[in-house]
């Protein structure tokens, strides 16, 4: 195990007050909603934005740019968190996100919007992992688990509400305030971050793969690039889309082989000898594809064909949201019960393509309910197919790759999801510029005309239909061609493996946040932990046999001697020193609280003064060890359907129950008449 891996955090932050970790948890809430937000709310201003500034063939990289530079900042957002610390990290995102919005709203072209969206998908990625990894900071571990899911749980909803509120603002105020309205909310993140959150670093400093991302990042923007110039700025024979490519093959098959040497890998190549993790990450990228490709492009042709406002456009894509989220909270259900999930990628995918090809078939005269339905049906194939995959992952792959695998699957949907964009836009691009000039030419009106939705409509019916038509066309011929691509993965769901869940994996897949969220760090130190909890999680608080303990471990001593050994132990590893006035601080209570308790201990030969300094004596120190040794001892009993005989997942699994142990003592042994910390 490398001595990153091993790495435990060098300084655990204090104990916080309930009250401050509320604000801490609304701060980190308004990271991940802006960065989440931002990836679709421009999709129903994006006719508008168009018919402001022109280029509609760049139209997708308005939200490309966005998830390319999300996928390459949230790569090294984690490392960068681990070496200078999250809080300066997530403070330094949110100021790159700013900036961002604010070009981006000032925009008077598209090639400048395009870049202001790529600054602000680099804040964004930092905003997502460093709001997953605060939580891990600084929540108590047995509070965490619903923290990080109701925090994923807001990542899933604001990524679908977003065309929504995009519509609201393009309609009544203007198409700029969807960038706008993040400026005054990032400002008070920040300020407020910078009062309330504390600051945390590794012990060992990470290594980055610095190259390895350099490269990953030109291969997949040369991938693009060439997809969307293809047929447009150049010719798909022309030397320079040919080059484009070349460096991308080049560039990726550069990074593989950088990855089989770092130490440090940021997508080690192991994982793919897993069946699970390889047809996961396909799958993933199939399902942004369809996902982030479909809701980009649906509020085109509700404004562009049907004739509704922006605003209009986006809440007529709710029945999408809607199937999603009933077949996610369905399917993590099941799974959560059953232990069986190889049925839903399968039946997702199914569903997914009838649900494209009904798109297809839409045109002016489709009726508001039927359009609803199709929306309806290619919502629950996405929402059976996605929510199983992270989990699938996170229950195939050793523990010591868990955060690395949760994020190459995290990272495989937003590449999927940039890409869909991107094809979706190339063909619709390729496919609307001849109709849509026949069009101009039939109805005798100029460009400006056809580009603008709201002056579409006030057009005469017989003016208008053959540029609706037009729009019809190209749209139905984009969701039929990306018919095959959910073909594809219906055939390779088949081939995924299904392997028996871990009863941690279950409690993940009943939470609908898990489907969507980043990990909380890539340490697997901290995700085992916090699989672990998850175990415990879902007993009684009186299934963890307090008294038992004590009796287990052979020990005479009361709750509150186990308890103020505890302390002294936890300081003296983590400080070296303790006193008295120091635990009180901790836990927010006077000293007078605290005293009788190590009074009594130190009467019984427990602890010891070294001058203001508290000790363990050689009998305190064995009394201690054996409370947590049978602390040890009874989680490894409730988690015996786990395969320990590796003797890296042995040495990781034994540091974390060292680690929980020493916290169930802070957090769950202290005497009854001190109060909870906060």
């Amino acid at each position: 195990m490398t001595g990153a891996r091993a790495a435990v955090a060098s300084s655990i932050p204090q104990p916080l007050s309930r009250a401050r970790i509320n604000v801490i948890f609304g701060t980190v809430v308004l990271g991940m909603l802006m960065a989440a937000l931002d990836s679709t709310i421009v999709s129903t201003a994006l006719p508008t934005i168009v018919a402001d500034l022109g280029g509609a063939g760049h139209m997708a990289w308005v939200v490309t740019a966005y998830l390319v530079a999300e996928a390459i900042a949230t790569a090294l957002a984690g490392k960068f968190g681990d070496l200078f610390g999250r809080k300066l990290i997530f403070q330094l995102s949110g100021a790159i996100f700013i900036l961002g919005s604010i070009i981006a709203g000032m925009a008077h072209g598209m090639e400048l919007l395009i870049i202001a969206r790529a600054i602000q998908g680099l804040g964004a990625g930092g905003l997502m992992v460093t709001s997953m990894a605060l939580i891990a900071d600084v929540i108590p571990l047995r509070e965490r688990g619903q923290y990080q899911g109701a925090l994923g749980a807001v990542f899933g909803v604001t990524t679908v509400v977003g065309p929504t509120l995009g519509g609201l603002f393009t309609d009544h105020l203007s198409w700029r305030w969807c960038f706008y309205v993040n400026v005054p909310i990032a400002v008070i993140m920040i300020l407020v971050a910078a009062r309330t959150i504390p600051v945390v670093r590794n012990a060992v400093q990470p290594l980055v793969d610095y190259l390895g991302i350099a490269l990953i990042a030109i291969g997949v923007t040369c991938l693009i690039l060439g997809l969307e110039w293809g047929g447009q700025e150049y010719a798909w024979g022309s030397a320079m889309i040919i080059g484009l490519f070349a460096a991308a093959v080049v560039a990726l098959v550069a990074f593989v082989a950088v990855e089989l040497r770092v130490e440090e890998p940021m997508l080690p190549m192991r994982l793919f000898r897993s069946n699970v993790f390889t047809i996961c990450s396909i799958l993933s990228f199939i399902v942004g594809f369809a996902m982030l490709g479909a809701m980009t492009y649906l509020p085109a042709f509700l404004q562009y064909v049907k004739g509704v406002s922006a605003t209009a456009s986006g809440v007529q894509t709710l029945p999408l949201v809607v199937g999603l989220f009933t077949t996610s909270i369905l399917s993590g259900t099941i799974v959560g019960r059953t232990g069986r999930y190889k049925f839903f990628p399968i039946a997702g995918t199914a569903i997914m393509a009838v649900g494209l090809f009904l798109m297809s078939t839409m045109d002016a005269s489709t009726g508001f309910w039927l359009q609803s339905l199709y929306m309806l049906i290619l919502g629950l194939g996405i929402g059976l197919a996605m929510q199983v995959l992270t989990i699938a992952v996170q229950n195939s792959v050793p523990y010591s790759d868990l955060g690395t695998a949760t994020s190459g699957v995290t990272f495989f949907r937003t590449i999927g999801s940039a890409f869909g964009t991107t094809v979706f836009g190339t063909l619709y691009s390729n496919q609307l510029g001849p109709h849509l000039s026949s069009a101009l030419m039939a109805a005798k009106v100029p460009p400006e005309i056809a580009q603008n939705p709201q002056t579409l409509r006030a057009l005469p019916p017989e003016q208008a239909a053959p540029i609706i038509d037009a729009y019809a066309t190209s749209i139905d011929y984009v969701f039929r061609w990306v018919v095959p691509v959910a073909v594809l993965g219906f055939l390779i769901a088949w081939l995924l493996k299904e392997v028996p869940l871990r009863d941690s994996s279950r409690g993940e897949a009943k939470d609908i946040g898990e489907g969507w969220a980043v990990p909380d760090s890539p340490d697997p130190g901290v995700q085992m932990e916090r699989a672990i909890v998850r175990v415990l999680r879902k007993l009684r608080d009186n299934a963890v046999p307090e008294p038992g303990i004590l009796a287990a471990a052979g020990s005479s001593l009361g709750k509150d001697e186990a308890w103020a050994l505890g302390q002294v132990r936890m300081y003296q590893r983590l400080r070296g020193s303790v006193t008295v006035s120091d635990i009180a601080k901790t836990h927010w209570v006077p000293p007078e609280l605290v005293e009788p308790v190590f009074e009594k201990a130190q009467r019984d030969g427990l602890v010891r003064l070294d001058g203001a300094d508290l000790a363990l004596t050689e009998r305190g120190l064995r009394e201690v060890d054996a409370v947590q040794a049978a602390w040890k001892h009874w989680l490894e009993n409730q988690l015996g359907d786990w395969d320990l005989t590796d003797p890296e997942e042995r040495a990781l699994f034994d540091q974390s129950i060292d680690s929980i142990a020493t916290k169930l003592l802070d957090e769950a042994d202290r005497p009854d008449a001190l109060p909870a910390r906060g």
